[in-house]
């Protein structure tokens, strides 16, 4: 038995907590009954359905790396109209992203009907690292690299200690540009963290994402994860 909402989740319709509203707003039937109690447990022989939408517990999972453009939404739809990450996917598949990357961020983004493995990737306790490259306006120095190492206050929340390296600068631009590693995935974190210390991100990038790297990739271009990278995913996950 699973409960209701993972259930629906792992099937890939939505997150967990998309899936819990839904069946708090009466819009999730099981064997054509109604459920509206978060406590509800299924099995595999249940049929669901979501917004009148019967899901399919045999349905393969995909798993897809894009190297996200700037000027891309990291969701499903837009109500402004703009592009998403899911329209340049080609797949009939209802996937999602797996986490967000800001509208001007480029980089790694992981798009998956696989809703375990999302749910896992996105917890607060992972400890899967993420390595982006940033461009800031203003000299970054020695002390400020050691206080991003340790740890710095962003919305009342010290950080957890990062890998930060000095990648380059340059004086008559007055720029910096730097890499930092972070398993951490506050929203607009990094942004925060430099803003913390008075400098302003003019550009970022997300190079790495655990075991993953943009290798092959051009902007804009995507692949599909090997059966061993998803494993090592997971694996990566549930390291402690």
């Amino acid at each position: 038995m699973e409960r209701l909402q993972k259930k629906i989740a792992n099937l890939g319709y939505c997150s967990r907590r998309k899936a819990e509203e839904l069946i708090l707003k009466g819009m999730v039937e099981v064997n054509g009954e109604v459920v509206t109690k978060l406590g509800t447990t299924v099995d595999s022989g249940d049929v669901i359905s979501v917004e009148g939408n019967i899901l399919d517990s045999s349905r393969a999972f995909e798993y897809y790396l894009l190297n996200k453009p700037k000027g891309v939404v990291t969701t499903t739809n837009d109500e402004k109209g703009r592009k998403t990450v899911t329209d340049i996917i080609e797949t009939n598949t209802r996937i999602y992203p797996v986490g967000r990357l800001d509208y001007d961020t480029t980089g790694i983004l992981i798009l998956t009907n696989d809703g375990e493995l999302a749910n896992l990737l996105m917890r607060p306790d992972s400890l899967v690292d993420k390595t982006y490259i940033v461009k800031v306006r203003g000299l970054v120095t020695i002390g400020d690299i050691q206080k991003l190492r340790s740890g710095v206050m962003i919305d009342g929340v010290m950080t957890k200690k990062a890998k930060v390296k000095l990648k380059s600068f340059d004086k008559k631009k007055n720029t910096s540009i730097v890499e930092i590693t972070i398993h951490e995935g506050k929203n607009h974190q990094i942004k925060k963290m430099f803003s913390s210390l008075g400098f302003e991100v003019t550009k970022l990038r997300r190079e790495k994402y655990g075991n993953l790297d943009l290798k092959g990739l051009l902007v804009g271009e995507y692949r599909p994860l090997s059966i061993k990278e998803v494993k090592v995913l997971y694996s990566l996950c549930k390291k402690k």
